[in-house]
């Protein structure tokens, strides 16, 4: 048997790698994905040792690359978009205009043409999703208006994003022509068959797409097969994506970003996302590491000050720029500061800007390379800048001085961090987990009248207990701090009901630590679960096997007393 596997090497290698640096990244509390970056870098040919193949690491990323979109499809939201669309929608464009001009300026510095300067400039406007959503994760703060108003702002970074795609390969030959060499009336019938095209693919999409995929997903979920379901999920993703491409004529992106669009409004939606989370972050892993892949080292040694300006225009230019146009719409300090912080780094889009760039023989490979620079540095910078805002909205204000009364006063200053408030309930029942373990458990003690206060991390369901009136934390409760604000101490017991038990030890560590005389309750699925789960300090832990074990063993019928009268066998019925 040949062992001379290079798919197989790639992908082993690489997320072998990915793994060790992305943990290492963790443990010094950056972003994974500068991990997931520098393992590219090592098995990419700028480096010595083991050289993956990239071709097959250009068609692996291709898949990430869908994956990804599919991703920011199914949690796109326009009812987030428009309930802060007053800021989010000229803020994100002011904001893209002024990264596109500055990296524009760096490109004329450079010597490149005008198409590279647009190019770069737009990969240098766009943040990265995964680090934004996770600093304000962190800080509780997805929620707040702050947080809202970032994620409105992303949505439109997106959608720039999206259509850039799109419309950059039939606007490529005006770019790569030489000066006053193009006919630019000649782009006029190329451009319209590009927008016919995806205006055709959408409104597919949008009259049929919108009734198919719904009603497919809805029928696979009624076989009961979770197997049957999942591959459902992928193939519409990666199907979508490849009618775009092969039918219209328009970008895999596209193709995926429209499927999870339409999926984000069936009811199934959530159960889509969570099925088919592994594979999208796994292939997401081999995306990031393919563009590591591409990465030249020593890009910084030899154009140090191209990079350093790169690197000024991602967490500067952008920054200043957010934070202007967030204090001109009279947003408090706070949430100027929050946004800017959030924004000052670049990420995935840049990155699929960057290839195309490349690919289409606008950008300059050193472009991307400074480009896929730009994004680690600013990655590893992020959490710096995070921590800096946690430090001036830490300092006790001044007092305000007095205004006249025809003065619209500076709106009121928000913490770095939002609180968690400590609740007033005593003597109640903490249930970690509002699935369908959950679900049923607070059912059952409704009806008793006991208190019970729900700690769900999943925002959706955190959202609906809310609005029925019911006491809620939304987060983890494996945070020290969501906890805390649950009260274990005084509570009559805390009912761990989630299913995975490795989050679970940690929910279960974290609550004995509040009181070592505290009843812990939780669940598990074999006996490595349950022992584990009794180390970390749960009181009690069911088996679900168990239980139904014995249920079932408890409906037998008893075996009557020796010598007593047995019922007689029925009589056989004659076959028809």
């Amino acid at each position: 048997m040949s062992h001379h596997t290079p798919l197989i090497s790639m992908i082993v290698i690489g997320l072998v790698l990915a793994f060790a640096l992305g943990a290492l990244a963790h443990r010094f509390r950056i972003s994974p994905l500068v991990g997931y970056l520098v393992a590219g870098v090592l098995v990419g040919p700028f480096t010595p040792g083991f050289v993956a193949d990239q071709g097959m690491a250009h068609e692996l990323a291709e898949i990430g690359v869908i994956l990804l979109m599919f991703g920011v499809g199914l949690h796109f939201s326009l009812q987030d978009l428009l309930s802060v669309r007053a800021i989010a929608i000229p803020g994100a464009v002011f904001q893209i205009a002024t990264a596109t001009l500055l990296g524009m300026g760096l490109a004329w510095w450079l010597g490149w043409p005008v198409g590279a300067g647009i190019v770069f400039g737009l990969a240098l406007s766009v943040a990265s999703t995964v680090v934004l959503l996770r600093a304000l994760q962190e800080r509780r703060l997805l929620e707040t208006d702050r947080g809202r108003i970032a994620v409105g702002w992303l949505i439109v970074e997106d959608i720039a994003m999206v259509l850039t795609l799109v419309m950059l390969p039939a606007l490529a030959p005006a770019f790569t022509a030489a000066a006053g060499a193009y006919n630019w009336s000649a782009l006029v019938a190329p451009l319209l068959i590009t927008i016919a095209k995806v205006a055709a693919f959408v409104a597919i999409m949008l009259i049929v797409g919108k009734r198919v995929i719904p009603w497919l997903l809805h029928y696979v979920a009624h076989t009961g097969s979770r197997e049957l379901f999942r591959l459902a999920v992928l193939a519409i993703a990666l199907g979508c994506a490849f009618g775009a491409a092969m039918l219209f004529d328009v970008s895999f992106a596209l193709g995926a970003f429209f499927a999870g669009m339409i999926m984000s409004e069936s009811e199934l939606s959530q159960r889509a996302a969570n099925e088919t989370l592994p594979l999208r972050d796994a292939f997401a892993v081999l995306f990031f590491v393919s563009v590591g892949m591409l990465v030249d080292p020593l890009i910084v040694v030899r154009e140090p000050v191209a990079v350093l300006a790169t690197v000024l225009i991602i967490v500067l230019g952008k920054s200043i720029a957010a934070y202007a146009i967030v204090r001109m719409f009279r947003h408090p300090h706070s949430t100027a500061l929050t946004i800017s912080a959030s924004l000052a780094q670049i990420g995935e889009f840049s990155f699929i800007l960057a290839g195309l760039g490349v690919a289409l023989a606008l950008l300059p490979e050193p472009g991307r390379d400074l480009i896929l620079a730009g994004a680690i540095i600013s990655i590893l910078l992020n959490p710096l800048f995070f921590a800096g805002l946690d430090h001036i909205l830490a300092r006790k204000p001044a007092a305000a001085p007095a205004v006249a009364p025809d003065v619209t006063p500076e709106p009121a200053e928000e913490p770095a961090r939002e609180e968690i408030p400590l609740t007033t309930l005593t003597d109640h029942v903490v249930l970690v987990g509002y699935g369908r373990v959950g679900k049923f458990i607070a059912e059952q003690l409704s009806i008793t009248g006991v208190p019970l206060l729900f700690v769900e991390e999943d925002a959706d369901r955190a959202a609906k207990l809310k609005s029925e009136g019911k006491a809620t934390i939304a987060g983890n409760a494996a945070d020290p701090e969501v906890i805390r604000a649950a009260n274990p101490a005084v509570a009559r017991c805390v009912l761990v009901a989630i299913p995975d038990a490795f989050e679970g030890g940690q929910v279960v560590a974290q609550a004995r630590e509040t009181s070592a005389s505290l009843l812990i309750i939780a669940r598990a699925h074999s006996e490595a679960e349950i022992e584990h789960l009794k180390k970390h300090g749960a009181s009690q832990v069911i088996m679900g096997e168990h239980e139904i074990a014995k249920a079932m063993i408890a409906a037998i019928p008893p075996t009557p007393p020796a010598g007593s009268a047995t019922a007689e066998p029925s009589p056989p019925v004659a076959p028809t």
